[in-house]
């Protein structure tokens, strides 16, 4: 007669009268289900619409609408200025977020840290209208002497070729706004994938003699590059729809020009859609409305080549290592 030992179930795992769950535990489970099953709803609620209330526009002829072009070259100067701008933002604020982050993660003591990330966190809750009237008032004067300087001395270049907005209302002054308004969220990000690095890699790091920040390039950087993306691409979706802002900071001509320091601009979908909805009317809606669907398809797109770059990846977070 052999004895047998029955292995206990892991921990945390339901006992035999809990393999359905407590009551609570279903109701919670149920209302999970019915959010994420809400969102998908909304989310082709609003496809829908777009598609329905958009192919007039862009079946109709330019005589027809107020631009008095075709579809395509109404909207092909939107998505440039939109994907432009976004570009922008994004190479202007993407380095600065991850300094910011590696400085308060590894560099300063954690309660001063603590301290500069809630300062980091907390604009982005100013709204972009103040944003805007900033850019528009205030970065955009003082702009202007620099934007002489790059057209004398780097008008060689299509970016700065010129000639130098007098009023400082440019690409670039539209894009250092949005790039501010995104910081504080590639940051928050950025600053959570550092953190969650393990102890142990960045301790064996530093054993072996590596300095601080060989340690980080080693081990802080290559661990959060998929988180870094990420955000980096939370931060790019949230500049392409940025409307406000950019409605007041750029003086938009409806072209297509990689000039940033010139009055001549290209204008964004958003702020297009904001300035021209109130006074469209008949087809006019109809082909902004069109552009709005342009603008949800590249941002669903941006998505989810960002989801595809992090799963891509996920074997390498925080809670696999």
């Amino acid at each position: 007669m052999s004895d047998t030992v029955t292995p206990s179930p892991p921990r945390g795992a339901a006992g035999p009268g809990k393999a359905k769950g407590r009551f609570g535990d279903r109701v919670f489970l149920g209302l999970s289900k019915g959010a994420a099953l809400m969102i998908l709803v909304i989310l082709a609620g609003v496809a829908i619409f777009l598609t329905v209330e958009g192919i007039p526009g862009v079946t109709a002829s330019p005589d027809e609408v107020k631009s008095g072009e075709s579809f395509g070259a109404f909207v092909l100067p939107l998505v440039f200025g939109t994907l432009w701008s976004a570009v922008l933002a994004l190479v202007l604020a993407l380095p600065l977020a991850i300094a910011v982050a590696l400085f308060v993660t590894f560099y300063v003591p954690r309660r001063l840290g603590q301290t500069l990330g809630y300062v980091i966190d907390l604009l982005a809750a100013v709204p972009s209208v103040v944003f805007g009237l900033w850019g528009m008032r205030v970065l955009a004067g003082q702009l202007v002497g620099p934007f002489e300087w790059l057209e004398a001395h780097l008008g060689f270049l299509p970016f700065f070729a010129g000639p130098a907005s007098a009023t400082g209302r440019t690409m670039l002054t539209a894009a250092l706004v949005l790039a501010v308004m995104i910081l504080p969220i590639v940051t928050a990000i950025a600053r959570e994938v550092f953190r969650q690095t393990p102890v142990l890699l960045e301790e064996a790091a530093l054993a072996l003699g590596a300095t601080r920040w060989e340690m980080i390039r080693t081990v802080v950087l290559p661990h959060g590059r998929s988180g870094v993306i990420g955000g980096a691409m939370l931060g790019l979706g949230r500049a392409l729809g940025e409307t406000m802002a950019v409605a007041m900071v750029l003086s938009a001509s409806g072209v297509i020009t990689f000039n940033l320091i010139s009055s001549t601009n290209p204008s964004t979908i958003p702020a297009n859609i904001a300035l021209q909805f109130n006074e469209a009317s008949g087809l006019t809606v109809n082909a902004l409305i069109a552009s709005g669907l342009v603008l949800f398809v590249i941002t669903f797109a941006v998505n989810f080549g960002a989801r595809a770059v992090v799963n891509r990846r996920k074997e390498f977070s925080g809670a696999n290592a």
